[in-house]
């Protein structure tokens, strides 16, 4: 597994961005209490498992459905002049590059477990102009 260094590619917070806290609490609460299944939380995209594995940032915090392997933590990109996939970021570099090009764009984090496929958007952020 090529996971990199402890920190998102997106480390500045500020205004304009969403935090998707409650909404992963909440989704990790169903589950627990079997009001969900394991398949329906541990369901990332075949793209997302690629570059979660190739190119996602680790961390320290275990997955809350597994507790067996650190989250990995990847950052995608969308907006003006950008594929339709948006842009998956494999260095803070790419960020910043990104943030003083014209156009608007919004950066999303996702974590990811690269053992059982748990993954949850964690927040958004615009990135650069507007």
């Amino acid at each position: 597994m090529a996971v990199r260094s402890r920190h998102s590619a997106a480390p500045f917070r500020g205004a304009g961005e969403i935090d998707y806290r409650l909404a992963r609490r909440s989704l990790i609460e169903q589950y627990r209490g079997g009001r969900l299944a394991r398949h329906e939380v541990c369901d990332a995209h075949s793209e997302l498992r690629r570059n979660a594995t190739a190119l996602g940032f680790a961390t320290d915090r275990p997955c809350p459905i597994c507790d067996t392997e650190s989250l990995v933590l990847v950052t995608y990109v969308f907006g003006t002049r950008l594929p339709p996939s948006g842009r998956c970021l494999s260095t803070k570099g790419e960020l910043a590059a990104i943030a003083r090009r014209r156009g608007d764009f919004t950066g999303y984090v996702v974590e990811v477990c690269t053992d059982c496929w748990w993954n949850h958007l964690i927040r958004s952020f615009p990135v650069g102009h507007t």
